[in-house]
């Protein structure tokens, strides 16, 4: 193993060292709350915690739950368990001290073997499941919920002013279990450990995974058995868009409604935070920077374009979920499985199951080796996000079409009277198209912006998204070239070595794979020619934005937003098989570490090992499908 002895310690490793945990406190004195089960109503069958804790677990299903937003449910007891790993950079988020991971409290509340909730004196929080249905496949799936997945407590950060709603996946049945077992395997686990710190680590908005638990005594079937896992993941909020579906299935618009207030006051930051109306001009301009401050009661505009509060809402939804998927357009990442359950209202990345980033750049790959139609591949991926927000537009359709009559007591309370039902679509309809548009532009907008800074320019001029963006992605498709590895190596060239066409061709093999060309364009020199046309086009740009001999500053710059790692499909399979297979454990650790800290050169580990996981990848381990089991 070879390792630097003399160079100073890598940025992450300093931040392990000197990181200011004054914001953090210990597992006891965390605040905790339960605003989601004390707000919305429970399972009529077991309406109070000690009814659910004095039933036997199997009592309380699977089955049908109506008239109710959760159940109930306390973890399984599991035996022997053994902590794998933790997130530091989690655990200070949601406000926890790390050294918290190597107590036996912290390790008994990730396994499923601790509750804070003390059954005699009847006081504390109890644990619940997520009642919600959803469209798979885009087809309706009934109700659904959290069927392995049990929420703990919600901790408050007081520095940050965040709440987390901790949730232990794999943590055994439920009422929404359907035919399942309640069970995660390892497999599936150690890919949603990774997977959702190394998209925070991006800046891409995700769910949070705090620990990764082995149960080893479990043995799970799936294609074959597997020993079974916890994760103890956190997210501002687990409202999906499948919340809703359910309701709107079911008819119950009071329920609609009163989770459509909790998620505007409780989970979205307050009615006065969401969107305004926005200002006339065009909405590529005018929909980046919306204006703020509208009070709940004000309705904005007139007629089919009368915006009341619930319309904000909607809008502040969509927006969310329109960075979001920029992100992981930006970034190459594909979900692999857009259900409406697994979308989120707070415009988080959740829910991972046979997720990828790309490889070679392919807007057809999709991860899903279930997915025949290509319905969830990386090219259709924001189409789909606005087909699954389309679904709640219809289920608060009815709120945002009131307009002004919203809180009218009768409408309230017996419905839309059938001399205003047909405004009342007519404004809901006008509303989800604009809303469509913003979408639209919100997406575009944080894509630019987000390119823009991969290649490693001050600004987007006009031509650039034709000449440069489209036409670095229509190379990098017709010579196979790798998606996040051309903009690392990108990062690192120098304009005064590109100044001339000779120069610009002999380099345009540094973003080749090894065995060369494996694309449609077989010959060689036309394809040094097409990269050296981009390259000269790029270094134009780069000196528009930095001038001559800021390349150090700008090469900084880019290699702050261009990942030298990430956890490619074949990393995670090597090290499922490591962690399982073999026993191994500090490979976890050391994977985790360049995940955390992805755009380092080196993390002061073994650098042979370093730059495998971050070169090349092999050629028959790319684009590498699996199942939703995984």
């Amino acid at each position: 193993m070879r390792q630097p002895q003399t160079a100073p310690l890598p940025r992450h490793l300093r931040e392990l060292q000197n990181g200011n945990l004054s914001a953090t406190t210990t597992l006891n004195d965390l605040t905790k709350t339960d605003t989601f089960t004390s707000s919305l109503p429970p399972d009529p069958q077991y309406t109070t915690p000690q009814s659910s804790h004095n039933a036997e677990r199997s009592a309380l299903g699977p089955r049908l739950v109506k008239n109710a937003l959760y159940t109930y449910v306390r973890p399984e007891p599991s035996q022997n368990p053994e902590l794998l790993a933790t997130s530091r950079r989690a655990l200070i988020d949601v406000g926890l001290k790390p050294g918290e991971a190597e107590t036996e409290d912290f390790k008994a509340l990730v396994s499923g073997n601790k509750i804070m909730w003390d059954a005699e004196k009847e006081e504390g929080i109890y644990p619940w499941a997520q009642c919600y249905g959803g469209y798979q496949f885009g087809q309706w799936a009934g109700q659904l919920g959290d069927g392995r997945a049990i929420s703990l407590f919600e901790a408050y950060n007081h520095y940050t002013t965040n709440r987390y709603e901790l949730q232990l996946k794999g943590a055994g049945k439920t009422p929404y279990s359907r035919f399942a077992d309640g069970k995660a395997v390892l497999r599936s686990s150690i890919r949603e450990f990774v997977v959702s710190e190394a998209l925070n680590a991006l800046g891409i908005p995700t769910t949070r995974a705090l620990s990764l638990t082995l149960l080893p005594d479990e043995k799970v079937v799936r294609e074959k058995i597997e020993p079974g896992a916890i994760v103890c993941r956190a997210a501002q909020s687990w409202i999906r868009i499948g919340t809703f579906d359910l309701l709107r299935a079911r008819g119950d618009r009071n329920l609609i409604r009163q989770l459509a207030e909790y998620v505007g006051t409780q989970v979205l930051t307050g009615w006065s935070a969401h969107p305004g109306k926005l200002k006339e001009g065009k909405i590529e301009e005018t929909a980046l920077n919306p204006p703020a401050g509208v009070q709940p009661d004000i309705i904005q505009g007139e007629g089919k374009e009368a915006e009341n509060r619930f319309a904000r809402l909607y809008r502040e939804i969509v927006r969310r979920n329109a960075k979001m998927v920029a992100g992981w357009q930006a970034y190459a990442f594909t979900n692999g499985v857009l259900n409406t359950d697994n979308t989120s209202i707070f415009g988080l990345s959740i829910d991972f199951g046979p997720f990828a980033f790309l490889d070679n750049f392919d807007p057809s790959y999709t991860p899903n080796h279930d997915d025949f139609m290509l319905r969830y591949a990386y090219k259709n991926q924001p189409s789909i996000i606005w087909w699954n927000l389309v679904r709640l537009g219809e289920a608060l359709g009815e709120l945002i079409g009131a307009g002004n009559r919203a809180d009218d007591k009768e409408f309230v309370e017996e419905g839309v009277a059938k001399s205003w039902a047909d405004e009342l679509v007519e404004r809901a309809e006008n509303l989800i198209q604009q809303a469509g548009e913003e979408y639209k532009a919100v997406f575009m907008g944080e894509y630019k912006r987000l390119m823009t800074l991969r290649l490693g320019l001050k600004e987007c001029k006009e031509g650039d998204f034709d000449e440069l963006y489209s036409e670095l992605l229509d190379t990098m498709e017709a010579l196979e070239l790798d998606f996040n590895h051309w903009f690392r190596r990108l990062s690192n060239m120098n304009t005064k070595d590109l100044e001339t066409e000779e120069q610009r061709k002999e380099l345009a093999s540094v973003f080749w794979h090894k065995e060369g060309l494996t694309g449609i364009e077989k010959d060689e020199d036309k394809a040094r020619e097409r990269i050296a046309k981009w390259l000269e086009r790029w270094r134009t740009r780069v000196l528009e934005d930095w001038g001559e001999g800021q390349d150090d500053e700008r090469t900084r710059a880019m290699k702050s937003v261009n990942p030298k790692f990430v956890p490619r499909s074949w990393i995670l399979d090597e090290l499922i098989n490591r962690v399982e297979q073999k026993g191994e454990r500090e490979i976890l650790h050391r994977i985790m570490d360049m995940t955390l800290w992805p755009f380092e050169d080196e993390w002061g580990w073994d650098r042979d090992e370093e730059e495998r996981f971050c070169g090349d990848v092999p050629k028959y381990n790319r684009a590498m499908q699996c199942s939703c089991s995984s």
